[in-house]
């Protein structure tokens, strides 16, 4: 009897370690699909079209810029053979002044001509706007999440340069929204040129895993433990990288160029609670403004006025 006993027990162990195996493998393949392998940011014809609904004045301006050839596309191959996209534009007078614009998750460099229309046009920039690896017409059939996209803009950045100099470097910003505002989280902490001088974030996160293990629980109602752990663990052999390693709030730990935080206090795909670590973690010269009541990532929809003077006073301090 009991010999029987022992032997159910062990079956049933191992019943539910196979159970749970799959449950672990399965939920990580889910979620490596569900969050890393969305191409909707390659849509460009629904791209034009959000752009066209959400900023109808934006549309116009950019069909008119297209027109007059004055909206143009450049490309740059990666080291390692892959085909990166960008979109840029002259001021409308010559300018050093040249902002690098970084979209957001699942977005392009066309949703995000709606902040190219604030540089050049309120503030009287040159424009730059690079579609990241899996977004737009550039290749990826992954989502990096700002992490390995950091290195892709350190490439752009002199490509950028070239473009817009005439005998003296440029003097550039980079603003970056969401996944964006991370990846200008991430550059900041790296060696950057000298005609880099400052960052934008907005609604950037804390890290990939803070930002998945949030998303896990508001979405699944899923703990951290075991699937994200495991898609880490896929994600680190399919494309070398994991979420705890995607840290931009360990990169400002060595950022040493101003940056201006823009958070909402209302943010719910992004939390708000990021905003003050991410702030706190900044050595230097920083800015911060809090926006009352507006979604994730939409400050600019909201409040574009004040935004342009919060940008444009940043920018009179740091350029």
């Amino acid at each position: 009897m009991q010999r029987k006993t022992r032997r159910l027990i062990k079956a049933t162990a191992v019943l539910f370690a196979a159970i749970a195996l799959v449950y672990t493998v399965g939920g990580s393949f889910y979620m490596y699909h569900y969050a890393l392998e969305d191409m909707s940011g390659k849509d460009m014809k629904q791209s034009w079209l959000r752009l066209a609904s959400d900023y109808p004045h934006v549309k116009a301006w950019a069909d008119s810029l297209q027109r007059e050839g004055l909206l143009r596309d450049t490309t740059m191959i990666t080291g390692d053979g892959r085909r990166l996209h960008a979109l840029y534009a002259q001021a409308n007078e010559k300018t050093p002044y040249t902002a690098m614009i970084i979209h957001g998750y699942t977005c392009n460099s066309v949703i995000y001509l709606y902040m190219g229309y604030m540089f050049r046009e309120s503030l009287g920039y040159n424009i730059f706007l690079p579609d990241l690896h899996g977004h737009g017409l550039s290749d990826g059939d992954e989502i990096h999440m700002g992490w390995k996209d950091a290195d892709d803009v350190m490439t752009w950045l002199p490509v950028c340069n070239e473009l817009f100099r005439d005998s003296t470097d440029t003097r550039m910003v980079l603003h970056g929204t969401s996944m964006g505002g991370a990846t200008v989280m991430n550059v900041s902490g790296l060696k950057t040129p000298n005609y880099v001088r400052g960052f934008i974030e907005d609604s950037g996160y804390t890290s990939v895993w803070d930002e998945f293990k949030y998303e896990l629980k508001e979405q699944f109602g899923l703990p951290a433990f075991p699937i994200l752990h495991a898609c880490s663990m896929l994600t680190s052999c399919r494309d070398g990288w994991s979420f705890i390693e995607a840290a931009p709030i360990e990169r400002l730990k060595t950022s040493e160029k101003p940056m201006l935080f823009i958070h909402s206090d209302s943010d719910t795909f992004v939390p708000s609670w990021m905003a003050s670590p991410l702030y706190e973690a900044k050595k230097g010269q920083k800015d911060r403004w809090t926006v009352p009541g507006s979604a994730h990532a939409e400050a600019y929809k909201d409040y574009p006025k004040e935004y342009t003077a919060r940008v444009k006073n940043y920018l009179e301090k740091i350029m």
